[in-house]
């Protein structure tokens, strides 16, 4: 990975981008969905993951993160690495997945053209951090992770949509994750 899109203070918080590759629109389905929510959960208890927003879309996911006790590169590698192989795995071992062999070839051919993994690809390789180390950066950051249900039409209102943030953000109730108010 290039060195201009490494993160350099893991504790400022980043906004992060995870792609699917060939922006297959995969979490469409709550079960691939439900993988990256308890993986996102099992880094915050467990890895020292400072989860302050986050959203999935059908095809990426936005994430403002930070960490004060690991490396913020390292557990993006962990997150993809575990995500990328339960959501494969899920697939294939969805009976009522129509798009099953479609979607595991575009992963297996994916695969096959990355020397780094032996099968399949779920994650485009990089994810480009971008440091919000002011509070003008933060909010642009915020508003445009939490609009984007929105833009995308799923919902009226950044707050009413189950996969993100927003609802912590904008309202007094809590939503699927354990998130750190920036």
């Amino acid at each position: 990975m290039s060195s201009r899109y490494k993160p350099c203070d893991a504790e400022i918080p980043h906004f992060v981008t995870f792609t699917v590759i060939g922006w297959l629109d995969v979490f469409t389905r709550n079960d691939y969905r439900n993988v990256v929510v308890s993986s996102l959960q099992y880094c915050v208890e467990n890895k020292g993951l400072q989860l302050h927003a986050w959203v999935i879309m059908t095809n990426h996911i936005h994430l403002i993160v930070s960490t004060s006790s690991n490396n913020l590169s390292g557990l993006v590698r962990d997150i993809k690495k575990y995500t990328s192989k339960k959501i494969t795995e899920s697939i294939l071992n969805n009976k009522r997945e129509s798009r099953q062999e479609w979607i595991i070839n575009m992963l297996e051919y994916a695969g096959k053209e990355n020397n780094d993994n032996k099968y399949y690809q779920f994650w485009k390789k990089y994810y480009h951090p971008i440091e919000l180390s002011n509070s003008r950066r933060l909010e642009i950051a915020l508003n445009y992770l939490h609009n984007n249900p929105v833009k995308a039409g799923f919902v009226w209102e950044p707050w009413h949509y189950k996969y993100s943030s927003g609802i912590d953000y904008y309202t007094n109730e809590k939503g699927l994750l354990s998130i750190k108010h920036l």
